[in-house]
């Protein structure tokens, strides 16, 4: 069984794949008479390719457990796909970077719960994998016209653990 190890996510090691959604580190706006902040900016929203348009859907996510086989990855090839946590549960995130499919690049990231990511477009990733809980996601991504999702079977599976997510604890 080959171990993908886990990574804690942090904007620096997910660059290479997208945005990371916090508010650690975000340009604060104070606004509506100083009774809120904006959180300015957090996501490069990347959809308007072919003439797409930005969809705003709810993703309600079902507990994986571990140990747990990723056997394939998805790519977005016309548009960007932003994920933002509805509850304060950790989830995974498992990556390669964008173009031909690199089985050796592949990343696998654990939130803190309430980080969101933002996929960049042609970024390869795994559909959602919640941990313990059903989760609630809005997900930011594009519709329109267009082929707009590429799925590859990988010539090897990789696994989640336990004990790799316990490793990579914040």
């Amino acid at each position: 069984m080959k171990i993908l190890r886990i990574e804690p996510l942090t904007r620096a090691a997910f660059a290479p794949f997208g945005d990371v959604i916090e508010l650690e580190g975000a340009r604060q706006i104070p606004i509506n008479l100083g009774t809120t902040t904006r959180y300015h900016d957090l996501a490069s929203v990347d959809v308007a390719e072919a003439g797409g348009r930005p969809l705003v859907n709810l993703f309600r996510g079902q507990p994986r457990a571990l140990p747990f086989e990723v056997a394939m990855l998805e790519r977005h090839p016309l548009g960007s796909q932003a994920f933002v946590p509805m509850n304060d549960k950790p989830y995974l995130v498992v990556v390669a970077p964008a173009g031909e499919l690199a089985p050796d690049a592949i990343r696998a990231f654990v939130t803190r719960g309430w980080q969101g990511v933002n996929y960049a477009k042609g970024v390869w990733h795994h559909p959602l994998i919640a941990l313990d809980v059903v989760s609630d996601f809005i997900v930011v991504d594009r519709g329109g016209e267009g082929h707009n999702c590429d799925e590859q079977t990988l010539p090897e599976s990789l696994w989640l653990t336990a004990e790799a997510l316990a490793a990579a604890s914040l």
